[in-house]
């Protein structure tokens, strides 16, 4: 059997982690020795309010059993509050090694009646707060030469749902973020991936969850703990984790098609060609994928071009 993949020495922030998902994530990284920076305002699920309650409970239970943690309250919705966050980590700890961003509110709205405040109060903790905790984190991570980010994503990122258009834009633009970090971090030992989890948690609440399987935060904190621990080197990748079944999720493309000039009426009639999944293309972000879809373009207007 394997050794038990631990943290020993490494110091982690884990943002949300009062409850919930962040609570197991947090729980599971002390228990295999990381020192962890418990962060979470306290807040209802709306995002409203401030509690240092649930910071302080896990903090006292990772304490209690023998770890060592500390608990933040401060709010990733501003600039200020991230850089706080993570400079807890380096004043108690003397290093940030994993940086786990999970804060999340949630706030229910059809498209068509959402209000610009609901829209923004969610961008503001899931997309601009991983911005806020991760740009104070990077260069710390980077000039050490060694890092683990993990940002979390959805579902709803990558599929959509109904009354979450908030909360799925900015679960979409995580993923960009999660790219571009690894991209940047990649020559500084720095990886960074998106999980996207599901669980029965305070989040859920309004939806009938009677009929689901065992949906725990403790299936999802698995996944988690690799994708922090030294022994990955997956990077720019997204990760799903729901009741149980942990896989990876990835952008695809079809072959396509290439013409040297078009017509509406012939991407109308070519469209089934255009849009036949049979054997995707798939370009992963390392270690070019951005330049490796350019190249993929190119190659067929030159290939069409050359020939005869």
């Amino acid at each position: 059997m394997s050794p038990e993949l631990r943290y020993d020495d490494r110091v982690a922030v884990v943002t949300g982690g009062g409850r919930g998902l962040g609570r197991a994530y947090a729980l599971l990284l002390a228990s295999r020795g990381a020192k962890v920076v418990v962060n979470d305002v306290g807040g209802s699920l709306t995002g409203v309010g401030t509690d240092g309650g649930p910071a302080d409970a896990v903090t006292a239970d990772i304490n209690a059993a023998g770890g060592e943690a500390i608990s933040s309250t401060e709010s990733v919705v501003t600039a200020a509050g991230g850089r706080a966050i993570v400079e807890a980590a380096l004043e108690h700890f003397g290093r940030l090694d994993v940086l786990v961003h999970n804060a999340g509110n949630v706030r229910r709205s059809p498209l068509r009646d959402m209000s610009y405040d609901d829209f923004e109060a969610v961008l503001d903790v899931h997309l601009r707060g991983a911005f806020h905790v991760l740009r104070p984190a990077f260069p710390v991570m980077c000039d050490a030469g060694y890092g683990r980010v993990v940002l979390t994503s959805s579902i709803g990122g990558l599929y959509g749902n109904h009354g979450v258009a908030n909360y799925a834009a900015a679960k979409a633009g995580v993923i960009g973020l999660v790219n571009v970090a690894a991209l940047e971090g990649a020559e500084h030992g720095v990886t960074c991936n998106a999980i996207i989890p599901a669980a029965v948690t305070r989040m859920a609440e309004g939806l009938d969850t009677s009929a689901y399987p065992p949906m725990d935060p403790d299936l999802v904190a698995p996944a988690v703990g690799w994708l922090s621990h030294e022994t990955c080197s997956a990077t720019g990748e997204l990760f799903i984790a729901i009741a149980g079944r942990i896989a990876r999720a990835f952008v695809g493309e079809t072959v396509g098609l290439h013409r040297p000039s078009w017509t509406v009426d012939e991407v109308a009639e070519a469209s089934g060609v255009i849009r036949d999944a049979t054997h995707p293309v798939i370009f992963p972000v390392l270690p070019s994928g951005h330049d490796d879809h350019i190249g993929y373009g190119f190659a067929m207007a030159t290939k069409a071009t050359a020939a005869p």
